[in-house]
């Protein structure tokens, strides 16, 4: 998967978990996915092996 296809790919997905969402279950999984992804990074970054 290319870089394009991937983004194509991520903006699919998350129209396909928005909807039907309300504004605040959409804040709620943004913060969620945020700070997911943030962690990931932190234990990538950390675990030297």
């Amino acid at each position: 998967m290319n870089s394009c296809e991937f983004v194509t790919f991520i903006s699919t997905l998350a129209c396909a978990i928005a909807q039907d969402k309300t504004k605040r279950e959409l804040d709620i999984l943004s913060v969620f996915f945020t700070q997911l992804g943030d962690t990931l990074a932190t234990i990538s970054i950390l675990d030297y092996d």
